[in-house]
């Protein structure tokens, strides 16, 4: 099992090096950079810009560039940004818990709701009820988080005149202001995660309802509550953990969006900002982020499988 995780590990080290030199290469091939951004409207010299870009080590060639700055990744340094002048690792520091509450508090939103649909349509198999919550899994699995968001926001301006706060509050500052602020994120972040969760959910239970172990708990005479709760769904959960990792990792992804939608200050919103000043060390470390998140998701998951099947990985260790 050690040779087999350190296997996995090692793919997810390739994979993460790969997508950050592509990002690294293709942000220097993208027409324009930070200097020319930052003295457009300055009208600074030719030698002005010059020393800009050299100051920002970009009048070097770009495997050039790469190599310094996986050296100062080795050390711990992942640059300085262009515009404010501050270590990357800072900015990106604290702008992480915001996207981590929001992630968070969605993958829990999402699983309570998904699973509460899944279990409730796969008892009612067959029936209207089943049937509506099956449309409404589609509907919010088709529908872009952004979307929901757009629109939920439009309903309660309209119907009940209310908008969240402008101004964002963290948790510990003022509760009641953040919680306005975040409600409508993670509701729309975990509506995709729901739906997928409550899909799987209801496949999952229909099998374990039918299969002989829940036969024999019904023919002792367990009450059908218990049934359900105890024995059937617990047998689903497996699926639904390995599918709850990858909801994370991508609820995430789509906070970039939603970020910059409500004004939240996370990491997601300083990466929209950084791709449009081609911010290079702010939007490489981002990536990073990011792409080690779903990495490490897909090892996790991958490794669980393997606890719970050990065929997954003598099978994988041959070939």
């Amino acid at each position: 099992m050690i040779a087999y995780a350190l296997r996995r590990l090692g793919y997810g080290a390739v994979v993460l090096v790969l997508v950050t030199v592509i990002v690294f290469v293709i942000m220097r091939l993208v027409p324009g950079d930070a200097v020319s951004l930052q003295l457009q409207e300055v009208g600074a010299s030719k030698e002005e810009a010059d020393a800009l870009r050299a100051e920002f080590g970009l009048d070097a060639p770009v495997w050039v560039q790469l190599w310094n700055w996986l050296g100062g990744v080795v050390q711990g340094d992942l640059g300085t940004s262009f515009y404010s002048r501050e270590p990357v690792v800072d900015l990106f520091l604290a702008r992480v818990p915001v996207t981590i509450q929001l992630g968070l508090l969605a993958i829990l939103v999402g699983s309570l709701l998904g699973l509460t649909i899944g279990v409730v349509a796969a008892v009612t198999r067959g029936s209207a009820v089943d049937g509506t919550l099956r449309l409404i899994a589609v509907a919010f699995l088709s529908v872009p988080n952004f979307v929901v968001a757009l629109l939920t926001l439009t309903a309660l301006a309209i119907w009940f005149a209310w908008s969240p706060p402008l101004v964002y509050a963290g948790p510990t500052e003022d509760f009641a202001s953040w919680a306005q602020q975040v409600a409508i994120p993670v509701l729309a972040l975990g509506t995709g995660g729901m739906a997928a969760v409550a899909r799987l959910t209801r496949s999952s239970m229909l099998e374990s309802l039918g299969s002989d172990y829940i036969r024999t708990v019904r023919a002792k005479g367990v009450r059908e509550k218990t049934v359900v709760l105890k024995h059937a769904l617990r047998n689903s959960t497996i699926a639904v953990l390995t599918l709850l990792g990858l909801e994370l990792a991508t609820i995430l992804g789509g906070t970039v969006i939603i970020e910059q939608m409500f004004g939240l200050p996370g990491t997601g919103q300083l990466i929209y900002q950084a791709v449009l000043d081609r911010d290079y060390p702010v939007v490489v470390a981002c990536t990073i982020f990011y792409a080690a998140l779903f990495v490490i998701m897909i090892i996790v998951i991958d490794l669980l499988y393997a606890l719970v099947d050990p065929r997954i990985r003598h099978g994988r260790a041959l070939s």
